[in-house]
């Protein structure tokens, strides 16, 4: 009985894909399908070039803040296991050459799990002075507009889905296709967190432990404020200005009524408007992260703007 059930899905299954796939074809030839594509051309080209946006704060982005100097001259030297045993076996092996990767004992490792932002700022070299604390900041913006721009780029497909309304299959089956024959850029979804690893191996790689830290915008801001802690006592610009967090960029938006200073469009004209807190004297000239020398900005306009007063 299992042997005809297995020749019957054999032979019934290639003939639905077919006609699956004819049903497909006819669909994207379809008048309707045509006319709805024409109708949202507008909306796939914002989307589009939101898609573009992404892909420069990828390309402009600083993604690391520190390095573990335990393999700083690994590239100097190379490694073999020589030992001659009776039989073969994996063994661990400690990763020296990525400055990412801080090789220790079990307990740094086990005390960074517990503790990661204190463990992370002694043993991968970050200095609790004002230009690391603007570094981290800076990054940790061009991580929150990564965030941003992708989840609003996930809410402008799923509104081009349902303004098409395609028929569930083709969603299903079909989704990168359907994507292609409406036009849409869909840019590697993907944000690339900077991730900083504490890592114990033992003498003869029998075991191995590992602490990671990923520094989402979450954990950037907790760097922030303990960085802050720690120099704030100085009598410096850095002790005296706001600390650029999500906290912050979202008291801004709310400040500015989630509208755009320079093009006055809000979200109660666009409702998947992206909208960026700038700073109007930019960084780079000596502006500081004070309330008002923030603005909000539809992303339009802050690319327009770009390190101009």
């Amino acid at each position: 009985m299992s042997a005809a059930i297995a020749w019957i899905f054999i032979l019934v299954y290639p003939a639905y894909r077919l006609v699956r796939y004819l049903r497909m074809k006819r669909y994207f030839a379809s008048p309707e399908f045509i006319a709805q594509k024409q109708e949202v051309a507008a909306v796939v080209a914002e989307h589009n070039d939101v898609s573009g946006y992404v892909a420069e704060i990828r390309d402009s982005g600083k993604f690391s803040i520190g390095h573990s100097s335990t393999g700083s001259q690994a590239q100097l030297a190379s490694y073999d296991n020589t030992s001659k045993f009776k039989y073969k076996r994996d063994r661990n092996v400690a990763d020296y050459a990525s400055s990412n990767v801080h090789n220790s004992s079990l307990q740094v490792v086990r005390n960074a799990s517990s503790d990661p932002i204190k463990y992370l700022i002694k043993y991968f070299d970050i200095p609790a002075d004002e230009e690391k604390l603007a570094d981290i900041e800076s990054m940790g913006e061009s991580i929150s507009r990564l965030e941003d721009a992708i989840e609003n780029l996930q809410l402008r497909e799923a509104s081009i889905s349902t303004a098409i309304a395609p028929p569930g299959f083709i969603l299903k089956h079909y989704l990168e296709e359907f994507r292609t024959q409406v036009g849409l850029s869909v840019p590697r979804l993907t944000i690339p967190y900077p991730e900083y690893v504490f890592q114990y191996v033992s003498a003869g790689g029998n075991s191995s432990q590992e602490s990671r830290i990923e520094l989402n915008s979450s954990a950037i801001d907790s760097l922030i404020e303990t960085l802050s802690e720690k120099i704030k006592w100085k009598k410096s610009a850095a002790g005296q200005r706001s600390l650029m967090t999500a906290a912050l960029r979202e008291f801004i938006k709310n400040r500015d009524k989630y509208a755009c200073k320079s093009c006055k469009v809000s979200i109660k004209d666009e409702a998947h408007l992206l909208l960026e807190v700038d700073h109007i004297m930019p960084v780079s000239k000596g502006g500081l992260s004070i309330e008002t020398n923030l603005q909000t900005l539809c992303w339009k306009c802050n690319r327009t703007k770009s390190n101009k007063y």
